[in-house]
């Protein structure tokens, strides 16, 4: 049985399953809502060596389990996500594309929705 993703950074580099447990990635970093202070994304790192990303996964809903983080998108939408290089830095023009990718809604912002802690 799992419990709700209070202190979420301290699965860094534990593994991220689908709703049927299937393996999306490694847990890489943390994405805050800077209205709400909330962590509201996580990095996965996806890929295998050279073609490495970090896709963002939304951690709604999302469970954690002793050895792994579950989450309520399915494995293909989470592979399909917006990424960034596993160096790089998200770019605030590409946040909104994050939220619709999910249906999530982004709405009118002045300034940076996420922020990585």
């Amino acid at each position: 049985m799992g419990f709700e993703a209070e202190n979420i950074r301290d699965w860094l580099g534990k593994k991220v399953v689908d709703p049927s447990g299937s393996k999306i990635g490694e847990l890489e970093a943390v994405y805050y809502d800077t209205a709400t202070d909330q962590p509201s994304f996580v990095t996965v790192t996806l890929g295998m060596f050279s073609s490495k990303r970090l896709a963002f996964v939304p951690l709604h809903g999302a469970l954690v389990h002793p050895d792994h983080v579950k989450v309520t998108v399915e494995k293909d939408l989470a592979k399909e996500a917006p990424s960034i290089e596993t160096d790089g830095e998200l770019p605030i023009e590409d946040e909104p594309a994050i939220f619709e990718h999910y249906g999530i809604e982004y709405g009118p912002r002045a300034g940076r929705r996420l922020a990585r802690r």
